[in-house]
């Protein structure tokens, strides 16, 4: 498997996807140096690192000691992209699968067994590339909404057409306990799960663009108590700024992994 074997493989038996599905439960990062990329997103988002159980070119990142991200040091080697990627919980991998190639997506990798669950590498119809988790949570759930990036937005061709793809693939809005709402609000499609907005979808990428960044994508947010901060560090640690304001900022990393950092808001 690629960048995403660091997904929620040793859980904790704490809450599995078959109680909590639909949601983005985990994010990874492909990249080519660990340690640059450990002493970067330490210095930018304050995280500490402990090793995966898939050898010692992956590692989980920590926030205050939980579970929030997984990294993989492979893109070198397996010839990948480096980026973030966010996955779903899910409760059958393999029926997923097969619902996004029967709507014109791709599935790329899997789903391969990673006990306590199985993963699976995904593109919808667009080309937006997604993972989905069938099993044990890496973390109990509670944990992870406290935790988790901020949220992730799908730059896309047509929200409207993401939203339906995703919500026939995904199980959106179907009414079933543990779903999760959909609805339009400021002009974007929002997700949310137990009333939190968990991922956005706005329409206004161009598929055959030569910036990767104006194709579809996924972009993960991170929560920061102080953007500018994060700002001052990304480029004092090799990364660059591609946006930058008060309450957000748009960075890069030194392997060229895109993400954004928020201010957390307080209900």
């Amino acid at each position: 498997m690629n960048h995403d074997m660091t997904s929620p493989t040793g859980a904790r038996n704490v809450l599995s996807t078959h109680s909590v599905f639909g949601a983005p439960c985990w994010v990874t990062l492909t990249s080519r140096d660990l340690k640059a990329t450990e002493e970067f997103y330490s210095a930018v988002l304050g995280w500490q690192w402990r090793p995966a159980q898939l050898g010692d070119r992956f590692r989980i990142a920590l926030s205050d000691g939980a579970p929030v991200a997984g990294i993989a040091a492979v893109a070198s080697q397996w010839q990948m992209a480096v980026a973030w990627m966010p996955y779903f919980a899910v409760t059958d991998a393999d029926l997923v699968a097969s619902r996004v190639q029967e709507r014109g997506g791709t599935a790329a990798v899997g789903p391969i067994s990673f006990p306590p669950g199985r993963a699976a590498l995904l593109a919808d119809r667009d080309g937006a590339s997604f993972g989905v988790w069938e099993g044990d949570l890496f973390t109990d759930w509670e944990t992870w909404r406290r935790d988790r990036p901020a949220f992730i937005r799908l730059r896309t061709r047509d929200a409207f057409d993401a939203a339906i793809f995703y919500g026939e693939v995904l199980d959106w809005a179907t009414g079933k306990p543990g779903a999760c709402e959909v609805g339009y609000e400021g002009g974007e499609v929002v997700l949310r799960s137990a009333g939190d907005a968990v991922a956005r979808i706005e329409s206004g990428a161009l598929e055959a663009a030569p910036d990767p960044a104006i194709r579809p994508h996924w972009q993960v947010h991170f929560f920061a108590p102080d953007v500018m901060d994060c700002v001052r560090a990304a480029e004092l640690h090799g990364g660059s700024v591609l946006s930058s304001a008060a309450d957000e900022a748009v960075l890069r990393d030194p392997d060229g992994a895109r993400f954004t950092v928020t201010v957390r808001r307080e209900p």
